[in-house]
C-alpha cells in the first residue's frame, strides 16, 4: 500500500488521523467529566431544581444523544463529508459548557445540557466512521481500543482537576463551569487537523437501514439485550455510598475504573484483531456479570475499590471492540448509519435498564438491579454465537480462509462485499 495509512503510521499500526482523533477525544472528555460529578450538585444547590427535574434534564440530555446518533451518521454516509459534523459537534459541546455555568434558573440549564448531548449525538457516529476509514482492517480494534483509552484517560484527569478547583476556588461550581470551556474548545480545534477519509463516492441513491446486512442486525438485537440490563454508573456509585463512601471516596474509586479503561482499552483493542472480536466481547461480558455479582453482595468497603477496578476490564472489552466489530459487520457505504443504529440502540436501552433498575432497587432491593443485570450479561455472552462474524472477526491469521472466531464456519452471504473485507 503507498497512501498515507501505510507511510505515517503511529504507534505500531496507528495513523495519524486516529492519533489526533484520540487527542480531540481526551480534551473533550476532560472537559465534560470536569463537570459530570459537579452538575448534579450545581442544578439542586446553587439553581434549586428539585431531584425529579434533574432526573429530567439528564433523561432529555442522554435521549437526544441517542437518537442523534443515527440521523448524523446516516447523513454523513449520504453526503460523505463526515469531518463538518465532528467539528460542529465538539464546538456545540464545548459552547454549552460556559452557558450552563451563567445560567440563573434550571430551564436554562435544561437547554444548556441539552445542547451538550445534541454535540454528543451529532460528531459521535461520523467521528468512528473517520476512525474505521483511515485505518487498515488488522488494526481496526486495536484504533477503536486506542480512541477509547484516550477518551477515558480524559475521564480520569477530568474530576482530579475538578477536585483540583473545588479546592482552590473554594467551591466556586460556576468557575469550573466556565473552565470547562478550554480543554472543549481545544479539543474541537484540533478536529481541524484531522483529514475527512470517506473513500466510497456519493451516490444518488441514500443509504439506508435495508442495506444493513443479516450479521449486523443479528449483533444489535443481542447487544440491544444486554443493553436493556446494563443500568447507568449511578447505580455503582449509589451502591458505593450505601457502604459508607464519602463524595471523595467515591470520585476516586470511579477515577480509578476510568484509569484501568484507559490503560486496557489499547491492549484489548490489539487483541481483538489477532483472536477475534467476539471473543474479547464475551469475555468482557462474564467480567461485568462478575463485577455486577460482586456489587449486590459486597459488604465491605474495599471489595468495592476492588470492583470498580474490574469493571474497567469490562468497559475496556466492549467499547471500543463493540465499535470495531459493528463496522466489521457493514459495507463502507453504511458505516456510518450502522454506528449511528449501534449507538441509538444502545443509549436508549440503557435509559429503559436505568428506569427499570431503579424502581428494582426500591421495590426489591439494592442487590436487585446487579442480579438483573448479571444475568443480562450472561444470557447476551451465550447469544453472541449466533453473530455470524465476517473474516474481519477472525485473527489474522484465519482471514485467508472461511473460518471464524473460533473455529465457526462463515455464512459468506453475510459478508459485506466491500474492499474492507479483504485480508
Amino acid at each position: 500500500m503507498t497512501d498515507e495509512r501505510e507511510r505515517g503510521r503511529l504507534l505500531e499500526g496507528l495513523p495519524p488521523n486516529v492519533f489526533r482523533l484520540g487527542l480531540v477525544s481526551f480534551f473533550a472528555d476532560v472537559s465534560s467529566e470536569m463537570l459530570y460529578p459537579l452538575i448534579p450538585i450545581f442544578l439542586t444547590t446553587v439553581l434549586g431544581a428539585p431531584v425529579a427535574v434533574v432526573g429530567l434534564i439528564e433523561g432529555l440530555a442522554e435521549g437526544t444523544a441517542s437518537v442523534l446518533k443515527s440521523v448524523s451518521g446516516w447523513w454523513s454516509d449520504r453526503v460523505r463529508r463526515r469531518k463538518p459534523l465532528i467539528f460542529g459537534g465538539y464546538a456545540l459541546s464545548a459552547v454549552s459548557k460556559p452557558l450552563l455555568g451563567i445560567a440563573l434558573g434550571w430551564p436554562f440549564a435544561l437547554v444548556a445540557r441539552v445542547l451538550d448531548r445534541v454535540g454528543k449525538g451529532v460528531r459521535d457516529a461520523p467521528r468512528d466512521s473517520v476512525l474505521a476509514d483511515s485505518i487498515d482492517q488488522r488494526y481496526r480494534g486495536k484504533a477503536f481500543g486506542w480512541h477509547r483509552g484516550m477518551d477515558s484517560l480524559g475521564a480520569v484527569v477530568g474530576p482530579l482537576i475538578a477536585l483540583a478547583l473545588l479546592a482552590a476556588l473554594h467551591g466556586d461550581i460556576r468557575s469550573i463551569l466556565l473552565l470547562a470551556f478550554v480543554p472543549g474548545v481545544a479539543g474541537a480545534l484540533l478536529v481541524l487537523l484531522v483529514r475527512d477519509k470517506a473513500r466510497v463516492p456519493r451516490t444518488s441513491e441514500p443509504p439506508a437501514l435495508r442495506l444493513l446486512p443479516g450479521a449486523f442486525r443479528s449483533y444489535v438485537a443481542v447487544w440491544g439485550l444486554f443493553a436493556l440490563t446494563n443500568s447507568s454508573d449511578v447505580f455503582l456509585i449509589l451502591r458505593a455510598r450505601s457502604l459508607g463512601f464519602s463524595t471523595l471516596t467515591v470520585v476516586l474509586a470511579y477515577t480509578v475504573y476510568n484509569l484501568v479503561y484507559a490503560l486496557a482499552s489499547p491492549v484489548l483493542g490489539g487483541l481483538s484483531d489477532r483472536v477475534g472480536r467476539r471473543r474479547i466481547l464475551r469475555l468482557g461480558l462474564l467480567v461485568f456479570a462478575a463485577v455486577y455479582v460482586g456489587f449486590a453482595f459486597a459488604r465491605q468497603g474495599w471489595m468495592i475499590w476492588v470492583l470498580f477496578a474490574v469493571y474497567g476490564v469490562y468497559i475496556a472489552a466492549t467499547d471500543g471492540v463493540g465499535k470495531a466489530l459493528a463496522v466489521d459487520l457493514v459495507p463502507d457505504t453504511v458505516r456510518g448509519t450502522a454506528v449511528g443504529v449501534f449507538g441509538t440502540v444502545s443509549g436508549v436501552a440503557a435509559v429503559l435498564a436505568s428506569i427499570v433498575a431503579g424502581l428494582l432497587w426500591d421495590k426489591v432491593g439494592p442487590a436487585a438491579p446487579f442480579v438483573y443485570g448479571a444475568a443480562g450479561a450472561v444470557l447476551a455472552a451465550a447469544l453472541l454465537v449466533i453473530v455470524r462474524a465476517p473474516r474481519a472477526d477472525a485473527p489474522t491469521a484465519q482471514r485467508t480462509g472461511n473460518e471464524g472466531v473460533g473455529g465457526a464456519s462463515l455464512d459468506v452471504s453475510v459478508l459485506p462485499h466491500s474492499h474492507h473485507d479483504r485480508p
